[in-house]
């Protein structure tokens, strides 16, 4: 706990905007957040299936890379979701 409070992870599903390349793989572009903030996908690193340890659930996980993080992005047919930071005040 820091003097800001808890932090959690919560499933949070988002918006993609995605394509099918040439082989038949889908791969996310970008990520439109609930108030319409758009996160260019800068690198897709990693896909592979797998599970969220830290929100539950599983299904296609992406590697990304927005700017300078990576991050993790969840294809859970059909539905994206990323694991969203928390924060509880005390």
């Amino acid at each position: 706990m820091s003097a800001r409070g808890v932090m959690r992870r919560e499933k949070h599903y988002v918006a993609v905007n995605a394509h099918f390349d040439a082989n038949g793989r889908l791969m996310p572009e970008s990520i439109e957040w609930d108030d319409g903030r758009v996160f260019g996908i800068d690198q897709v690193k990693d896909v592979r299936r797998a599970a969220s340890l830290k929100t539950g659930g599983d299904g296609i996980r992406y590697t990304i890379r927005i700017g300078e993080r990576v991050t993790y992005l969840f294809f859970e047919d059909p539905r994206w979701f990323v694991e969203e930071k928390v924060v509880e005040l005390p």
